[in-house]
């Protein structure tokens, strides 16, 4: 498994309740920007429209060998390749108060085939960013003290 892009703030924003492993709709110049590495998930989100699953804001570059006419804008909506009960407890989970559903990386599995790890998620307070940072801090300072024992 090569993982291809993280969306790392979504960790430090949201507590991440449950996760989903959904395929994605993309052209041939998508798939070959998106494996050299050219995808950011920073700031993209899941949104549910008449039953489909479609990801906004995902930035793929443009692969750099395609024509001019042929390429698409690079934030553009894409349809995710999930099961239909998959969808609905998705669905289940966004309509309830301050939860969304956040892209959390993009990889390719043994198959070679672009797969996008989606996360349901409810957003985290400045206190509890703070604490997580703290204990991030602790662990390492721990592993830390391990290493040079005497």
């Amino acid at each position: 498994m090569k993982v291809l892009a993280q969306n790392r703030k979504a960790h430090h924003d949201y507590q991440i309740l449950d996760t989903y492993e959904a395929g994605i709709a993309l052209t041939g110049d998508e798939v070959k920007s998106a494996k050299a590495g050219n995808v950011q998930l920073r700031d993209s989100f899941v949104r549910i429209e008449n039953g489909e699953a479609w990801v906004y804001n995902m930035h793929i570059s443009p692969y750099e060998k395609t024509g001019e006419p042929f390429r698409r804008d690079a934030k553009r909506k894409r349809k995710l390749l999930l099961h239909k009960s998959e969808i609905n407890k998705i669905m289940g989970f966004l309509t309830q108060k301050g939860l969304t559903a956040v892209p959390l990386s993009m990889y390719v599995n043994d198959k070679g085939i672009i797969k996008l790890s989606i996360g349901v998620a409810k957003g985290k307070k400045t206190v509890d960013k703070r604490e997580t940072i703290k204990e991030r801090d602790i662990e390492r300072e721990i592993r830390r003290e391990g290493k040079i024992s005497y």
